[in-house]
C-alpha cells in the first residue's frame, strides 16, 4: 500500500514506541518521514532500523530553540510538511498532594507546551490539506490516580486539536488527536516498578480490557497512518479512542 507515497512526515518522539511504529508505518505506506528523539544513539539506531527514506534530528520538545533548529532543518529538506505527527511525551505520577512544582513543569512544558509550538512552529510548512494528529491519551478523560498533571496535559492537547481545526480549516489543514488506553511501550518501563509489580500491573489492566489483552504500538499507529492519508480528508477535530473497550464501563459483564 502506498497511499502516502510523496508525502513529507514528521513524527516527534520517534525513535521508540507508539512512534517509532508509526514512523515505520508511514514509510511503509510510501512516505519520507523525519523522526525525533532526546538521544542521539537511540535517534541513530532507529534511522538505521527504518532505513534511507528516514532521517533523525536530534530535538528536545521541551527546547524551543530545539524546535525551531528542527522546522529549519525539515525546511532545507523538503520544503514542506504533509503530515505532522506530535507524539513525543512523558508519564509520570503521583498524587495531586504530593506532587512538586518541578514535576509539573517538567511534564507541562513537554507534553503541551513543546506540543503546542510544535504545531505553532510547523504551521507555514504545512502544505494544503496536511494532517496534524496529536498523540493523547485515555487518561485526559479518566480520573485515575496519580494522572493529575499527566491527565491534563494530554487533555490541554484534545482542546488544542479542536481549536487548531478550526483555525486550519480554511487551508483544508486536519488537525485530530488519538488517544491510547493500555498499550506495550517502553513507558511501561520506566514507571520505577520491580518486575514482578510491573507483572501484576499489567495483569490489572489486561482484566479491565473488555478485549483482555493490551494494545500495540502497530494497532495505533495504524490509526495514525489512516489519519495522515487522503482517505480521512472529511476527518478533523475529532479524538480518536484506542483502548480496546476499557472506557466502556460496562456495570455487568
Amino acid at each position: 500500500m502506498s497511499r502516502l507515497s510523496n508525502k513529507v512526515a514528521v513524527v516527534t518522539g520517534g525513535n521508540s514506541g507508539i512512534g517509532f511504529a508509526t514512523a515505520k508505518e508511514f514509510i511503509a505506506q510510501g512516505a519520507k518521514v523525519v523522526i525525533t528523539g532526546r538521544q542521539q544513539a537511540a535517534v541513530d539506531e532507529a534511522v538505521r532500523e527504518l532505513g534511507g527514506n528516514a532521517v533523525g534530528v536530534l530535538a528536545d520538545t521541551a527546547d524551543l530553540q530545539h524546535t525551531d533548529a528542527l522546522v529549519a532543518k525539515v525546511k532545507d529538506l523538503y520544503g514542506k510538511v504533509d503530515v505532522l505527527f506530535i507524539n513525543a511525551g512523558v508519564g509520570h505520577f503521583f498524587s495531586v498532594e504530593t506532587a512538586t512544582e518541578q514535576q509539573f513543569d517538567h511534564i507541562m512544558n513537554i507534553n503541551y507546551k513543546g506540543a503546542y509550538f510544535t504545531l505553532s512552529k510547523f504551521i507555514p510548512l504545512l502544505t494544503e490539506g496536511a494532517s496534524v494528529i496529536l498523540l493523547s491519551s485515555i487518561n485526559a478523560t479518566t480520573g485515575m490516580a496519580n494522572s493529575s498533571v499527566y491527565g491534563g496535559s494530554k487533555a490541554a492537547l484534545n482542546s488544542l486539536a479542536k481549536v487548531a481545526s478550526t483555525e486550519l480549516a480554511p487551508r483544508k489543514i486536519r488537525v485530530n488527536s488519538v488517544s491510547p488506553g493500555p498499550i506495550e511501550t517502553p513507558i511501561l518501563g520506566k514507571l520505577g516498578l520491580d518486575k514482578a509489580t510491573l507483572e501484576r500491573f499489567t495483569g490489572a489492566m489486561r482484566a479491565k480490557v473488555p478485549l483482555r489483552r493490551i494494545g500495540t504500538s502497530g494497532e495505533v499507529a495504524k490509526l495514525v497512518a489512516f489519519l495522515a492519508s487522503d482517505e480521512a480528508t472529511f476527518i478533523t477535530g475529532t479524538n480518536y479512542v484506542v483502548d480496546g473497550g476499557i472506557g466502556v464501563n460496562t456495570v455487568m459483564a
